[in-house]
């Protein structure tokens, strides 16, 4: 078995759409998928919150985790995450309760305040369309959703009452906050809460999680800081083929730069498209893990030095999916996940 990791493991799914396919079809393989990564030993699976996207079908994390949870036996399920400035805090509460009694103690909420989308599609959200709503209220937000898990609403408050209808018997979801922005990290540490960085949108954050530790105020549910990163990592046999298997995401963000929309690109279209547009991949920006297993447990092992975290959760889109379940199999028999979980 190869040396334990000083961080656990965990995946990250956005329910990429393949060109020719549809949203039915993702949502069939990250149903698959959450199997495997169960079978595998990883530790969670979290769904994001996209958006009005053909390359992405998770427009809605809280109706999948019900579904992967009744599919898997072992792994945590959760939000990878809930945009909470499109809900009401109470609504989110009972989601998320419903789902733990479904459930019990295996269910994340990964709370975050980005959009989810562009401008016109936060308005769409909003059931007020008379204003846009301001973003500064997330931490009251974020505060009075984490009162109802803790039943610490003051009395006189009008949602009190409240505190005490909430779905039972599933023990209450571990809330975690994600990011990544200074913002986040500062509200995570003052909420007691878990931190996820998306290291995967911003390669800049180990300043961030180090102010997060800094200023982190224990809480009932957390003693001391705890970290995790997101990080795209894509593994394969060889690093040509991980590199290949790489450049339909590749095409795809730097179209999403541009605001042109597209379903994942397969391989062939990808690599055509950068043949003619080769700067695409010299100016991309994002952190990207591509490689063979050794070399993909060495890329992340300094990742999670970088971040000092406590976990490491993987998130890729591959058009192929059989190439993206083989992608996690290698990570997992590289680090011997299964052997530990059925040890553990």
């Amino acid at each position: 078995m190869p040396p334990m990791p000083n961080y656990r493991l965990s995946v990250l799914d956005q329910s990429p759409i393949a060109e020719g396919r549809s949203a039915a079809d993702a949502i069939a393989d990250t149903l698959d998928l959450a199997r495997h990564a169960d079978a595998l030993g990883y530790h969670r699976y979290w769904i994001a919150e996209h958006h009005a996207s053909p390359a992405l079908a998770g427009a809605a994390p809280e109706a999948l985790i019900g579904p992967i949870a009744q599919a898997t036996t072992q792994i945590r399920v959760g939000s990878g995450g809930i945009m909470l400035p499109h809900y009401s805090p109470f609504k989110v509460a009972e989601t998320f309760c419903l789902l733990s009694a479904l459930a019990p103690e295996r269910i994340d909420l990964g709370l975050g305040r980005a959009p989810g989308g562009d401008g016109r599609i936060m308005l769409a959200l909003q059931r007020d369309r008379s204003k846009r709503m301001p973003h500064d209220d997330f931490p009251n937000n974020l505060a009075e959703l984490l009162a109802y898990f803790d039943g610490t609403l003051p009395e006189e408050h009008a949602f009190a009452p409240l505190m005490d209808t909430l779905p039972s018997g599933g023990g209450t979801p571990e809330p975690w906050l994600l990011g990544s922005s200074m913002d986040s990290a500062i509200w995570a540490a003052e909420a007691g809460l878990p931190y996820c960085f998306a290291d995967f949108i911003n390669p800049d954050g180990a300043a961030m999680t180090a102010a997060y530790r800094a200023r982190f105020k224990p809480s009932s549910r957390l003693a001391e800081p705890h970290v995790m990163a997101a990080s795209w990592v894509i593994a394969a046999d060889t690093t040509e083929q991980a590199e290949r298997l790489g450049k339909p995401a590749a095409m795809l963000g730097a179209l999403l730069q541009r605001n042109v929309h597209i379903p994942v690109p397969s391989i062939e279209t990808a690599e055509g498209w950068l043949a003619d547009n080769p700067a695409a991949l010299s100016t991309r920006r994002r952190r990207v893990i591509l490689g063979t297993t050794p070399e993909v447990h060495a890329q992340v092992d300094a990742v999670a030095a970088e971040y000092g975290a406590d976990e490491m959760m993987l998130v890729n889109i591959m058009s192929d999916h059989a190439a993206r379940r083989e992608s996690y199999q290698l990570v997992a028999q590289e680090y011997g996940l299964a052997p530990r979980a059925k040890a553990a």
